[in-house]
């Protein structure tokens, strides 16, 4: 019996360990690991999926809008690392949004916490191999670009990846993706296209720039803010990245969208906090949740 992307479906237990997988590298048995959690997750919702969402700051109250049929600890899935962000609470939730079949997983992982790149999108490993085809990401960052203002949507339009590492390093198996994937465009056309659709119907204003992964997790020094905005970013953020690049890796179509939390204009920067960045998260999230929802009902 196989997976909806091809994987053996395995039939054994695997015991969960708070650090993920057992080895940094997607290397030699990873497929297993893989599938472990996978039919963890099959045996509690066993439909496949037609999209996979990760509510990222932003996109919490998008979890409210779905049908929730089943949800799904972290620490209940083997080789699944466990959020330590306040923020993201680390549950996956299955159900319906907009008559499409979804997971969204509720907190996702950061280079910041300790956590491999290979670690961190693990997950989307097992998304994937659940029959997810289509990935939504979305996330909190800070603003470069001088004309845009706290508490914007921006679609994500191309990356820079300054995290200092890739999570495809190591040894490649080609089940799960091609060793060199192609990254001409990591963010879907056709998807991009359908949420600007979808935000102008709403009268929502939607920004489309460049987004930068840097380690984190201080904020930067005005002199990076300088750099990060000469070589090409619009926006920068401390996640993202890494999941794109393994879910195009797997062949997945990506659509991702910022909430634009704080102005780090160089010049005229001034302190901020996280109080206040989940705060405009939270004020912008009703005009993201209804981008997504509306691309989802779409597809």
């Amino acid at each position: 019996m196989t997976t909806p992307h091809g994987f053996p479906q395995l039939q054994y237990t695997q015991e969960h360990t708070a650090v993920g997988l057992a080895h940094p590298a997607l290397g030699l048995h990873a497929r297993e690991r893989v599938e472990a959690a996978a039919h963890a997750v099959r045996q509690r919702f066993a439909r496949p999926i037609d999209v996979a969402i990760i509510l990222g700051t932003g996109l919490g109250a998008l979890a409210d809008d779905m049908e929730v049929e089943v949800a799904i600890g972290y620490e209940e899935l083997p080789n699944f690392p466990l959020s330590t962000v306040e923020s993201h609470r680390g549950r996956l939730l299955c159900g319906t949004l907009g008559g499409k079949t979804v997971i969204a997983m509720q907190g996702r992982f950061h280079r910041y916490e300790g956590y491999s790149l290979q670690q961190v999108t693990f997950p989307v490993r097992v998304l994937r191999a659940l029959g997810a085809e289509t990935l939504v990401v979305s996330n909190a960052c800070g603003g470069m670009h001088p004309l845009w203002h706290a508490g914007d949507l921006m679609l994500i339009a191309d990356h820079i990846n300054l995290l200092g590492d890739n999570p495809l390093i190591g040894p490649n198996d080609e089940a799960l993706g091609p060793r060199f994937p192609d990254m001409s465009v990591p963010y879907d056309s056709e998807l991009r296209s359908l949420a600007r659709k979808v935000a102008a119907e709403r009268g929502i204003t939607m920004r489309e720039g460049v987004y930068v992964a840097v380690p984190g997790p201080n904020l930067e020094t005005r002199a990076e803010y300088r750099f990060l905005r000469t070589i090409g970013a619009d926006v920068v953020g401390m996640s993202t990245v890494p999941e794109v690049i393994v879910a195009r890796h797997g062949g997945m179509r990506v659509l991702g969208l910022s909430i634009i939390t704080d102005l780090c204009l160089p010049d005229a920067l001034e302190p901020t906090n996280l109080s206040d960045i989940l705060r405009i998260a939270r004020e912008a999230e009703p005009k993201l949740t209804a981008v997504v929802r509306g691309v989802v009902a779409r597809l």
